[in-house]
This record gives C-alpha cells, structure tokens and sequence, in this order.
C-alpha cells in the first residue's frame, strides 16, 4: 500500500523536479500539504491535483 502523505523531497521525486521547487510550490499555495508537527507532508491526491491542473483537466479528486 501506497503511503498517502509524502515529504517535500518524495514528492519532488515523484513530480521529476527538485525540493526546492516543491518548497516554492508549497509557498504559493499551487500544492496543498499539511503540517504534523512541525513537518510538512504532502498528501498524494494534491499531487495528481496538480499534475491535473497543470494539464487542464478537472480535477479527479482521487488518489493515485
């Protein structure tokens, strides 16, 4: 089973760009994450959310 929360570098990996572009993603509200503690994840579905949007498709509200 998939996990369904991802650290900024596993999702930069999985989007094929660097952190630091996930941070400035993050920062401009274009990838949605939540805050445990003081970590920030990023949930799977917000990453297909954003590929979607990206690719101008309506968003499937599914995970992957």
């Amino acid at each position: 089973m998939s996990r369904l929360l991802l650290t900024p570098a596993e999702a930069a990996e999985q989007l094929g760009v660097g952190r630091t572009t996930v941070y400035e993603l993050l920062n401009a509200g274009q990838l949605e994450s939540v805050r445990i503690g003081r970590s920030r994840r990023i949930p799977r579905a917000a990453l297909v959310a954003y590929v979607d949007r990206l690719r101008g498709l309506p968003e499937t509200g599914a995970a992957a």
